[in-house]
Formats: structure tokens, sequence, C-alpha cells
């Protein structure tokens, strides 16, 4: 192609060019790069792919949505009714239920890539990415599963590395003490194998408060740790999605209102939390996304569980010997990181053609 002839010969009289360290390999793309194989690379994918436009997307995993194949509970369900996590092009099937299972929604992601003849180049680690000014182009450099090199190059770039993509697990002091299992949420499964133990759950997001229930239901004895204020509403209100129907209220009223409607309604369906040891942000849940990034637990029964005694609800962990006596095992369902793009990508101090994408703003 002509402009790939323009740029060897730019590299040819480019004396930076030859004192880098060249990779075994080097692939001109003619569409965009996709980084990451998660439901938000799919969709960019299948949305180029429906406008007759090539692109290849780099997974550094084995198999697309791979935090949803690897990295997650066997209980878990779409969070959201099903209507608002769909990709585009394609809906669920009708015959699913409300909230998929895990493995529904693994299903959903297989036959969508499938359809739109989506082909990741699996096992490809992005250890660099930079836009190179003088042609034009952008430069990605990757590792495979061998260690070999290549260096893909493209004119467009997306990052679609998702919101959860590196587990955090806080330091805390006596750690190294502890005689017990301490893990992150992402290698939990299943409360089976704690069964007749006490586990200690730190974080009380969606994922801590399930994974608690969870714990309950296979007759363990979980402790949950909350750190920090956090929003409780029940998952739906007469029959709707508090979801749903929050996004349909914003459409006419301001966010204040609709937040003061969720929270009178929580106080009805769920009563206080704050008696219950989970004390509410100053700000409404709507607002206080906005602000923080953090999503409101939507209840699946966990609350029922403390209120009963089951769960047992601690204020902040500051030493782990102080919670020996508590729990035989540690579970951390902390926050995640973004797959942090800084650590590979090099932006110049200009306009390139790069996006970052989450899930949640490919399906907005």
């Amino acid at each position: 192609m002509d402009c790939f002839r323009e740029i060897e010969g730019k590299q040819a009289h480019d004396p930076l060019f030859h004192r880098m360290n060249k990779p075994s390999r080097r692939v001109f793309v003619p569409g965009p790069i996709i980084v990451g194989a998660g439901p938000s690379g799919l969709a960019v994918a299948a949305c180029l792919q429906e406008k007759g436009l090539p692109s290849m997307v780099l997974e550094r995993s084995s198999c697309i949505a791979s935090l949803w194949q690897l990295k997650t509970y066997d209980r878990l369900r779409l969070h959201l009714p099903k209507q608002f996590c769909e990709l585009p092009l394609m809906g669920f099937p009708s015959e699913f239920p409300t909230y998929p299972t895990k493995e529904q929604f693994i299903d959903y992601l297989e036959t969508y890539a499938r359809k739109f003849e989506i082909r990741p180049r699996f096992n490809e680690t992005v250890s660099h990415a930079e836009y190179d000014k003088v042609i034009g182009f952008w430069r990605v450099k990757t590792v495979g599963k061998r260690f070999e090199e290549t260096e893909y190059m493209c004119r467009w770039l997306v990052a679609a590395t998702g919101e959860n993509a590196e587990a955090v697990v806080p330091e805390i002091d006596g750690t190294g003490e502890f005689g017990g299992d301490i893990r992150h949420t992402s290698y939990y499964k299943t409360g089976k194998e704690f069964t007749g133990k006490k586990v200690l759950v730190v974080g009380c997001g969606n994922s801590g408060m399930e994974v608690c229930l969870d714990l309950c239901n296979h007759s363990a004895s979980p402790s949950l740790v909350v750190r920090d204020t956090v929003h409780v509403l029940p998952r739906e209100i007469l029959g709707k999605s508090t979801f749903g129907l929050s996004m349909w209220l914003l459409k006419w009223l301001p966010m204040r209102l609709v937040d003061r409607f969720l929270l009178i309604v929580s106080r009805l369906m769920l009563g206080d939390t704050a008696r219950l040891g989970l004390d509410r942000p100053e700000k409404g849940p709507l607002e206080h996304k906005n602000g923080s990034g953090k999503t409101p637990v939507l209840d699946v029964g966990t609350l029922a569980k403390i209120k009963s005694g089951d769960v047992k609800v601690l204020s902040k962990l500051y030493h782990v010997s102080v919670c020996v006596c508590v729990s035989h095992h540690f579970l951390f369902c902390t926050l995640w990181h973004h797959m942090c793009v800084l650590k590979w990508i090099l932006l110049c101090q200009t306009i390139v053609p790069f996006a970052f994408l989450d899930f949640i703003s490919c399906v907005a």
C-alpha cells in the first residue's frame, strides 16, 4: 500500500528509528487496533465491522471477557436488567431471565463475537504504545505467550480495557503472621470450601455483599468489614428495576429529587441501614456515583442476613491480629484498578486518534 511505502521511506531517513530496539516482527494494520476483548472491545469491533471497517483486537488473556470467565464467582448474575447490558446490534435471547447468569452472559458474548466474526489475537499483552507524529501512526508493542515481541502500526487506537482489570489488595499490618487463607474476591468461586468456617470479608460493595450471602448459604460464618459509607438500595421497587426507574425519572426530574425519592423508598423497604453499621454518604446515590464513581449496592438478600445476625458488620480494619479470633480466612472484595493504560501508553502533547472505553460508556 502507498501509505506503508511512504512510512518505510520516512523510517529509512529517521536516525531515531534506527537507534530503537527493533522487535522481532512488525505488522501494519489498516484499521483501528482495539486493546481488550471484553464487552467494550467486542462492541467497538462489531460496530466497525457493521460499517465495513476492519479492526484488530488484542487480548492479553486466552479468551474473550476474561474477567467474567476467569475472575468471577459462580453465583454472579448481572446486577442490572438485561436490556441495560446488551451490546449494540444484538440483544439478549428472549428466553434469558431478567438478570442473566454469569454463564448466560458469557454465552451471549461468545455468540456476539461469532456473529460479527471478531477473532481477537489472544495471549498478546500490550507493553508500550506511542503515537509517532512524524509518520502519523501509532506504534503498539506487544509481548506474546512465549515472550516474542511484535510491533503493530495503525492510525487509530482504542483502549477497551474496562473498569475492573487489576485487583486491589490493601496493605494491612499483620497479614504476614496470619495463618489463614488470604485472597482477593477474583479468586473466590463458591462458599462450599468455607462451610463451617469463619470468614472476614473486607469491602461492602456489590461483590462483598453478595459473597457474604453466598457464604451464609453454604453454612459459613462471614463478618463484613465496612471501611466507608455506602448506599444500599433495593434491586427492584414495586416490581420495577431500581436502575431503570431511576433512569426514567431522570428524564423528568433533577438528580437531587430522584435521589431523595430513592432514599425515601429505600428507608421504607430496607429500614435504617445506619443502625446496621452501614452509614450512607452525605450525597444521594446518583450524585455520589457521579462524583466519586462508587456504585450503589443493590441488595439481593444480604441485608436480611445482617438483620438476623448471620452476617456481622465490623468497622475499619487496621491490624490483622485484632481479628484472628474472628475469622479463619480473609476475602478482599475491594476495588479494582483500570487496566492501567498509563503503564503502557505514551501520549504526545497533541490531539491523537485515541479513545478509552469501558463497558458502561459503551452501552450507555
